[in-house]
C-alpha cells in the first residue's frame, strides 16, 4: 500500500483561528486496549459544549505521531469542532505512546477491529457524541472503513479522501510515477511489464534467478530504486519470499493485483450510511477514477444512495496542492487543495451532521 500522510496534531487546550472562525479545543488523553497493546491518542472535543457527534480520524498507510503538533490536522479537527463534533485519534502500535510493535504490512481487517475497539471504548465511557459516530479515512482506510462499517451498522457517516478500488493500487503508483519522473510510454510499458512480470514470479514461488532475469531494466530505474528499497540479495529475496507465501494472500490473476478485502464490492454494496469521497485529480498514488466507477456502481447503485463525490483538480494523493501529484515533487507551500474543508463542511452541514 502507498504512503500517506502521517502527520497529526496534538495540543492539550489550542484555538483553532482561519476560515472556519475560532473555536477552542479542549483536548484530553484517550487510551484502549487492542490485541494486547495500550494504544494512546487523544479526544478533541468542543470547549462549553457536549459534543453532537463524534469523527473518529482514520490514517493511511505508515507511522504515526499525534503527539508531534502540525497544520494538516489543526485545520481538519477544526472543521469538525466547528460544526460540533468531537474528533479521536490515536497512533498505531509502536508509534508515539502506543506500546506494541509497529507492523507497515498489518492487514487492514485487524486495522478495522483497532478502530471498532476504539468505538466499544468511546461508548463504554459514554463519551458525549459517542451515539452518533461517523468516519473520515485516507487512502488504505479506503479498506479498513468499509470493514467497521459492516460491523458497526451504526455509523452514521463515512468521509473516504483518496479511497481505494478493490485491487492494490502499487502498479497504478508506479506507472504514472514513471511517466512523471520523465520516462517515455515505450519505456513506462517496459518497465511495468518488468515489475509485472518479477511481481508474479516473487509470489508464486519463482527463483531469485528467474526473477533477476526478467527485471533486468527494472532494477537499473532510479524511481523503482527509490520507492522498492535497493536491489534484492538472493538472501532477502528468498526470506522475503517465504514469509510473503506463508501469508496466503489473495490475487487477482488478469492483472496480479494482490486482493486485500475479498468481495469487496459487496461490502460496499451493503453500506447504508451517508458517504462522501473525496478525490484529487493529480493523485499518482491511487487510481482515482476506477475509485469513482466502483463507489458509484456499488454504493451509488441504490434507488436511495447517499453518495456524493468530488475530484479537484489542483489536489495529490494527500489532498495538498500541487503540480504534478508524484511522490517526489517538491512542494514550496504546504496548503490544502482549493475546496477540500469546504466540500466537508458542506456536505456534513448538508446532511444536518453537527450543529
Amino acid at each position: 500500500m502507498n504512503k500517506s500522510v502521517a502527520m497529526f496534531t496534538v495540543v492539550v487546550f489550542l484555538a483553532v483561528h482561519g476560515m472556519f472562525g475560532s473555536e477552542k479545543i479542549k483536548t484530553e488523553n484517550f487510551e484502549f486496549k487492542y490485541n494486547g497493546n495500550k494504544l494512546a491518542g487523544f479526544l478533541d472535543l468542543p470547549e462549553g459544549r457536549a459534543a453532537s457527534g463524534i469523527a473518529i480520524l482514520v490514517p493511511g498507510y505508515g507511522k504515526t505521531n499525534f503527539n508531534e503538533h502540525h497544520w494538516y490536522y489543526d485545520l481538519l479537527r477544526s472543521a469538525f469542532i466547528q460544526l460540533g463534533f468531537a474528533c479521536c485519534e490515536w497512533d498505531k502500535a509502536g508509534c508515539g505512546k502506543s506500546e506494541g510493535a509497529f507492523d507497515v504490512n498489518q492487514p487492514v481487517q485487524s486495522s478495522a477491529k483497532e478502530v471498532l475497539a476504539a468505538i466499544s471504548e468511546l461508548k463504554c465511557r459514554n463519551i458525549p457524541g459517542s451515539a452518533n459516530i461517523g468516519l473520515w479515512g485516507i487512502s488504505r482506510a479506503g479498506w479498513i472503513c468499509p470493514l467497521v462499517i459492516q460491523e458497526y451498522l451504526a455509523i452514521a457517516f463515512w468521509i473516504s479522501v483518496s479511497g481505494t478500488d478493490d485491487k492494490e493500487n502499487f502498479g497504478y503508483l508506479l506507472e504514472s510515477n514513471f511517466r512523471i519522473e520523465g520516462r517515455s510510454e515505450t519505456q513506462t510499458q517496459l518497465l511495468i511489464s518488468e515489475w509485472r512480470q518479477g511481481n508474479d514470479l516473487f509470489r508464486k514461488g519463482g527463483s531469485f534467478e528467474e526473477y533477476q532475469k526478467a527485471t533486468q531494466i527494472l532494477r537499473q530505474d532510479t524511481f523503482w530504486l527509490s520507492v522498492s528499497g535497493g536491489q534484492y540479495t538472493q538472501e532477502g529475496y528468498l526470506r522475503n519470499q517465504k514469509q510473503f507465501i506463508s501469508e496466503q494472500h489473495e490475487f487477482d490473476e488478469e492483472t496480479g493485483l494482490m486482493i486485500y478485502v475479498p468481495h469487496f464490492r459487496e461490502t460496499l454494496e451493503k453500506i447504508n450510511c451517508p458517504v462522501l469521497a473525496i478525490f484529487g485529480e493529480k493523485d499518482a498514488n491511487v487510481d482515482w477514477r476506477k475509485t469513482m466507477a466502483l463507489y458509484r456502481e456499488t454504493i451509488g447503485s441504490k434507488k436511495n444512495a447517499r453518495l456524493t463525490m468530488k475530484s479537484l483538480p489542483d489536489c495529490n494523493h494527500s489532498m495538498i496542492k500541487c503540480k504534478t501529484g508524484g511522490i517526489h515533487e517538491t512542494i514550496n507551500k504546504w496548503d490544502y487543495g482549493d475546496g477540500y474543508l469546504e466540500t466537508i463542511k458542506a456536505w456534513l452541514q448538508g446532511n444536518r451532521f453537527g450543529k
